[in-house]
């Protein structure tokens, strides 16, 4: 321990800690912009981009400034975040910033939301004193799921540091020099063009409008507006414990009956729960668990929910392309059932369908666009809008959710269970499908239903897990930085598994790229993540297979897990990628 003195006051610092981590702890604020603390994934990055953090600093050889977020304390040191001196460096670096980023804010996707806007009112600018050349790149938006507007673009690299470090995906980083460098893939490529994921962590932490998702809001307020579509949504397990966020609701409040109930009044002819979509998909998982233990397959069987991560290993490990379930998502199961079973039963023409899907997920916009996730040349699933994005829709319609009667789920594809529930967080999609394993292996025997081994926010969760004789080992990723990690030591065998879950996004779908911003606020997506688990425990029926309309819809339709039909609507296959990729 050491002392250092902060605005004339004495405190206490550890000479590995940063100024910024120092006066932040003692209560003191200095502005960030390029700083990415994100401690949900325990990672810190030090970009020194953008020197918006400066601050005043003596360590004995008289005054000078330097940037907060990279600059470790020493003992006396006395530091000044308030003095004229660091205020007005400040003020000067934002203003050359704004000087060259477009002024449209109106317009901006993150109007109101920005962290470059927010930071500017703060500072009291009212005026720019620089006048001067200005960047004209112009948008790439040809990918399914991401927007780059690299005008907006102010070099800060947190898409970069997390790209990188935290994902390991390693597709953005600094080209060309001095006015003309912009924060791009390599040869400022297309994004479709790379091995990005569109996990849409980059979107997430992206401070400003350079970095935004591909909007499905006009397509979807077309088609509600067209009298000749049936115009369905279904909605994610971990939508409904962050959408309240938009409206200022707490973090992690559960508005499950309002959000169905916008829906409705939106216009939506019918409101299913990708939950029940999750239970289907875990009838099927879990039967190709217990055939590949019987040896009808190779093991480790990983599970195949996450679009984000099933593009990862399609570029990153090819020759493990076998591993994963061949199982569709749950929206995807949700959108080929409604079009095929839902259709039938009603008399609808499945062309007349436009299935939507409410996500916390970039990615699922680039999944439900390939072209393998179809049946008989029918889309499963047409539109994906994102939490935000539904917000957003909720708000233009002048909708005061949180005024809202609760509303249930329609009929059939609308009843789920507490398995279903905790998809949304890393290690729920495990922890369902050895419920209904253990279930099956047992005859509804199990002692358990919870396998708390498996939960939490660490990147990587292990356990070993006893069922009658059979022990299985079984592990938990999520981030892909962690799963690059994983899936060395199954490529190296190093590491036995029989049983693995992986998702994109650090901490699961609750922290998805197209929830609500959380600026890397773990009590954010912990308390997002207690609420999953809340719905689950509340739930009358805990494990998939005794969901009674899953349990009909084997009995009328699909026959059983694995049969013919079951595998031509619920299953599909993934495709090697080179890393750098011309056909997504």
């Amino acid at each position: 321990m050491l002392n250092v003195f902060i605005n004339g006051k004495e405190f206490e610092a550890q000479e590995n800690e940063t100024i910024l981590e120092v006066a932040t702890r003692n209560g003191f604020h200095i502005p960030t912009l390029c700083h990415l603390d994100l401690h949900d994934m325990d990672y810190c990055n030090h970009p020194v981009s953008c020197r918006i953090c400066m601050v005043e600093v003596d360590s004995g050889r008289g005054a000078e400034l330097k940037p907060s977020c990279d600059t470790f304390v020493s003992a006396g040191m006395k530091i000044e975040t308030d003095s004229m001196k660091a205020i007005n460096a400040r003020r000067t670096v934002m203003e050359l910033i704004l000087s060259n980023h477009p002024q449209d804010c109106l317009y901006c996707t993150r109007s109101t939301n920005c962290d470059l806007q927010t930071l500017a009112n703060s500072m009291n600018i009212r005026d720019n004193h620089f006048e001067g050349k200005r960047s004209n790149l112009g948008k790439d938006a040809t990918s399914k799921s991401i927007v780059k507007d690299l005008d907006k673009c102010i070099l800060c690299r947190r898409c970069e540091s997390i790209c990188a470090e935290v994902q390991t995906v390693n597709v953005y980083s600094a080209i060309h020099r001095g006015f003309e460098t912009v924060i791009a893939p390599a040869f400022n490529d297309s994004l479709q063009d790379t091995s990005c994921t569109f996990c849409g962590q980059c979107v997430s932490v992206c401070p400003t409008g350079a970095l935004t998702e591909v909007s499905h809001v006009d397509r979807v307020w077309n088609k509600l507006n067209d009298p000749e579509s049936i115009v369905i949504v279904q909605t994610a397990p971990a939508v409904r414990v962050a959408l309240g966020e938009e409206f200022d609701g707490e973090p992690g409040t559960v508005s499950t009956g309002k959000m169905v109930s916008a829906l409705k009044r939106m216009g939506f002819n019918y409101v299913f729960d990708t939950n029940w979509g999750a239970d289907l998909t875990i009838m099927e998982e879990a039967n190709e668990v217990v055939e590949r233990l019987n040896g009808n397959g190779r093991l480790p069987i990983l599970t195949s929910c996450c679009p984000g991560w099933i593009k990862f290993i399609e570029h990153q490990f090819p020759s493990l392309i076998d591993v994963p379930s061949t199982c569709k998502s749950p929206h995807e199961m949700q959108g080929a059932i409604t079009k095929t079973y839902f259709a039938n039963k009603l008399g609808i023409d499945p062309a007349k369908i436009y299935m939507v899907s409410v996500m916390p997920c970039v990615a699922k916009k680039f999944e439900a666009a390939r072209e393998e996730l179809s049946v008989d040349g029918l889309a499963d699933v047409d539109a994906v809008i994102t939490t935000r994005e539904l917000g957003s829709m909720i708000k233009e319609a002048g909708i005061n959710y949180l005024g809202l009667e609760d509303e249930d789920f329609d009929h059939p594809l609308g009843e789920s269970t507490g398995a279903a529930a905790i998809f949304g967080a890393t290690g729920g999609v495990l922890e369902a499908a050895l419920r209904t394993a253990a279930g099956w292996l047992t005859n509804d025997s199990a002692p358990t239903l919870d396998y708390k081994d498996v939960r939490g926010l660490e990147g990587i969760k292990e356990a070993t897990l006893k069922i009658n004789d059979l022990e299985l080992k079984v592990a938990a990723a999520s981030g892909l930085g962690n799963t690059r990690t994983l899936l060395e030591k199954i490529e190296s065998g190093e590491n036995e598994y029989d049983v693995i879950e992986i998702m994109a996004c650090p901490g699961g779908c609750i922290a998805g790229g197209g929830q609500p911003y959380n600026h890397g606020n773990r009590e954010i997506i912990k308390a997002r993540m207690e609420s999953i688990y809340e719905i689950d425990v509340d739930k009358e029926i805990r494990e998939s297979h005794k969901n009674p309309d899953i349990v009909k819809i084997y009995d009328e339709y699909l026959s059983k897990p694995g049969s013919e039909v079951a595998h031509k609507l619920l299953h599909t296959h993934y495709i090697k990628r080179d890393l750098i990729d011309k056909d997504c």
